[in-house]
Order: structure tokens, then C-alpha cells, then sequence
């Protein structure tokens, strides 16, 4: 028999909300996990990716984690983990660093054998390399198997790689596939090619409003079968307060339903909605403060027909700067990372990895066509950038795709300089 805490997306060093306090509760939540890996005396602690928010990250953070990791090897309890997609470098991981320590063990094509169980692993595959993926495993003798991977899987929901593909792929038969990167736990049995256990940890700490659920982390066992168990953590508490207006309610209301809950060091999350008056998220997020709340966001989810009512004495800023970027003439591949800077709801600390991902995945892709310059307005629509003509000019073929990205700006000086500030 063997017994492993299942863990992962444990993000150390997100300061999120911007708080130190939040920095150090996600230390905390790792601090919990190999505690209870002590105290339960577990075969390893298996993680499934993401034991950092960042790819670089500060000194506190990386001493953070040796203090953890040095406790689980002063108790014999081994650390099997795989990289993820935040923490993901190009040369040597810091997943690394800790194994030349002998702190940790870096999963991958040959088995890891703990008790009776076989560990293999693997790190986070970008989209465009899965097609060359080549699961060339080295055969193991234990009487079971698991693949320790991160990324969003079928069968679950938000899945973007079928798991039956990648066991599909690989020459050894698991019993389970231990995953990481949707910070939501589930547990599903698949039957294709073969009957395995696919199971998600979840994250240690709530990374943003919409994981609602306490976090935790799962006790896989292998004996007769593969079972597996949920367990909690505790954590920083999260409130979360849905006010549904009626009509002439307004934001006396929503700080009475606010002063219902203890805030006492609390992040408290508060949503409106309904047919009630205008407010002013400020003066809640003020309310909320003053009850003690570490942190207090409002978000008004309604939408006023009459705009009359909102006091603006200026246009639309964004508009603005989308009707700047439409006259730019920017190319599609530009385009894509004009919305990841400055549209998408990514962590800014991640911005700059999901542009990279981006441009390597076109040259992987071979769309070189992405990097052409589009004639200035052609997206003046907002339609589709895919569907769009990328231009005539022949030479463009020819040209730099870097340069061609940034809107070939040697031509005009200011469309280089707005996507430098941009890369």
C-alpha cells in the first residue's frame, strides 16, 4: 500500500490584492500541508505544479519553500513534484535547485517508486507542442502507476486536452493521473483506453473571487484500488456577500447586509445585483474596512440604461485607446498581444508569459501570416482579427516577423515605440 498527499497550485509569492498578508498566507497553506503530511506520516507529498506564482520568484519566497521543503526531509517524507505553467523557465526549473539540495525529486520519464507505486511525471505542455508530444516512458516493476501532469483535462469542464489522449500515448498502464492547474478539486474515472482515476487537488489558497469552496488538498491511497480523499485546510477567510437590490434600495442596504458577517481579518468579496439605486463601491469597500476587513472589493454588476445618471466629464478611455490601436494598422499577431496587455483579466504577473506563449505558439504554428501588417482600420469593425484581410504587400512575406509584430515600425516611429511599451 501507498499514501500520498496530493497537492499543487500552491502559488507561493502572490501578493495578491496587493497585501503583504495575502504573500504570506499562501505560505502558510504550504506550511499546513507538509505539517499534515508529518503528523500523518505519508508514504510522499506528490505535487502537481505551480508551487510558485512566478517564474522569478524573491528571495523570500524561494527561502520560503526550502524552510517548508527541509521540514518534510527532516521527517524522511520525500517531495515528488512536476513544473507548472507559472513557475515554467527555458533553462534549469527551480524545482531543480531544490533536488540538487536532495529536498525534492523532479518527476519525469523514469519511474519514482514509492511503497508500491510507481511515479512518473510530467511538466506543463504549451498547446503547440502537444502534437510532437512523445511519452517515451522506462518501464517500472511496482504493482501500480501514476502520471503526475498540469493543465486543464477532459473530461473536466474547461478541459482543453483529452486525458484519454496523453494515457493513450504512453506505454505504461496508470492507475491514476494526479493533476494540477485547475485550482477547482474534482475526481473522475475514465474509461478509455483503459480505466483510470483523474483527480485535481485544487489550490491551497483561494487565488481569485470565484473559488469559493474551501481549499484542501487530496490523501490518495493505492491498494486493492485507487482511493482517494478530500481534505481541508484552513485558510484566511474568504466572505462573500450577494445583494440582490429592490427597488429604491440602494447603498444602505448593502451595508446592512455587509454588517452581517464577521469581517475580522477577513478579504470580503461583495456582489450587487437587482433593480435597486446607483452606489458607490468606495463607500463599502470603506465600510468594510472600518469592520475590520483586510481587504473589501465591490462589484456592481448591474448595467444603467440611463447614462445620464454617471458622472463623467470626460469620453470613454478605453474606447479611446481601441480607436487608437484600430488606426494602427497593427497585425494580427499584435493585435492578440494588445488584448493580452491590456485587455485581459490575467495576473499582471503573468502578462508577459502569456504574450510569450502567444508569439511562440504562432511560430510553432508556422502562421507566419499572423505578423503582416493589416492596413490601418482594419479592424475598425472589432470583428473577428482572424477574419480579417492581413494586406497586400508582398514583401511583407519577406519581412522580420518580430519587427512585422510590432507593425513594422520603422516606418513610423510611433507605432515601434507603442509596441515596445507593450513587449
Amino acid at each position: 500500500m501507498t499514501r500520498v498527499i496530493h497537492t499543487g497550485d500552491t502559488h507561493l509569492g502572490y501578493q495578491q490584492y496587493h497585501v503583504p498578508e495575502r504573500r504570506q498566507d499562501f505560505l502558510a497553506a504550504f506550511r499546513q500541508v507538509a505539517a499534515d503530511a508529518v503528523a500523518d506520516d505519508v508514504d510522499a507529498v506528490v505535487h502537481a505544479g505551480d508551487l510558485f506564482h512566478d517564474r522569478r520568484p524573491t528571495l523570500p519566497d524561494i527561502m520560503g519553500a526550502l524552510d517548508v521543503l527541509e521540514t518534510l526531509a527532516d521527517a524522511d517524507v520525500p517531495f515528488l513534484a512536476v513544473v507548472g505553467n507559472h513557475e515554467a523557465k527555458r533553462d534549469a526549473q527551480w524545482l531543480d535547485l531544490y533536488e540538487s539540495l536532495g529536498l525534492a525529486t523532479r518527476l519525469g520519464d523514469a519511474p519514482v517508486t514509492v511503497g508500491d507505486t510507481a511515479f512518473y511525471g510530467l511538466d506543463f505542455v504549451p498547446r503547440a507542442n502537444r502534437d510532437d508530444l512523445d511519452l517515451d516512458l522506462e518501464a517500472h516493476d511496482a504493482e501500480h502507476a501514476a502520471l503526475v501532469t498540469h493543465g486543464l483535462f477532459e473530461p473536466f469542464d474547461l478541459g482543453d486536452w483529452d486525458v484519454s489522449e496523453l494515457l493513450e500515448s504512453a506505454d505504461v498502464t496508470f492507475d491514476a493521473v494526479l493533476l494540477g492547474d485547475n485550482h477547482d478539486p474534482g475526481t473522475k474515472r475514465v474509461e478509455e483506453p483503459y480505466e483510470a482515476w483523474v483527480t485535481y487537488c485544487g489550490s491551497t489558497e483561494r487565488a481569485s473571487a470565484d473559488e469559493r469552496a474551501d481549499r484542501g488538498y487530496n490523501v490518495v491511497t493505492f491498494d486493492d484500488g485507487v482511493d482517494v480523499r478530500r481534505r481541508g485546510l484552513e485558510t484566511r477567510e474568504f466572505v462573500f456577500v450577494d445583494v440582490d437590490l429592490g427597488p429604491g434600495e440602494g447603498v444602505e442596504r448593502v451595508r446592512e447586509r455587509v454588517a452581517q458577517h464577521d469581517l475580522a481579518d477577513a478579504v470580503v468579496h461583495v456582489s450587487v445585483d437587482g433593480d435597486g439605486e446607483p452606489i458607490a463601491p468606495a463607500t463599502v469597500e470603506e465600510f468594510a474596512h472600518d469592520q475590520g476587513a483586510l481587504v473589501a472589493r465591490v462589484t456592481d454588476r448591474r448595467e444603467f440604461a440611463d447614462e445620464a445618471e454617471v458622472d463623467v466629464s470626460f469620453a470613454d478611455p478605453d474606447e479611446a485607446v481601441r480607436e487608437r490601436v484600430r488606426d494602427l494598422g497593427l497585425s494580427r499577431a499584435a493585435r492578440e498581444i494588445d488584448e493580452a496587455v491590456r485587455e485581459s483579466k490575467l495576473a499582471d504577473s503573468n502578462v508577459d508569459d502569456a504574450v510569450e506563449e502567444r508569439v511562440r505558439d504562432l511560430v510553432d504554428d508556422g502562421d507566419l501570416d499572423a505578423f503582416q501588417r493589416a492596413p490601418a482600420g482594419t479592424y475598425a469593425d472589432e470583428g473577428d482579427p482572424e477574419q480579417a484581410d492581413a494586406g497586400d504587400d508582398p514583401e511583407q512575406a519577406d519581412r522580420d516577423p518580430t519587427a512585422a509584430a510590432a507593425g513594422d515600425g520603422a516606418e513610423d516611429p510611433e507605432d515601434q515605440s507603442t509596441m515596445e511599451e507593450y513587449l
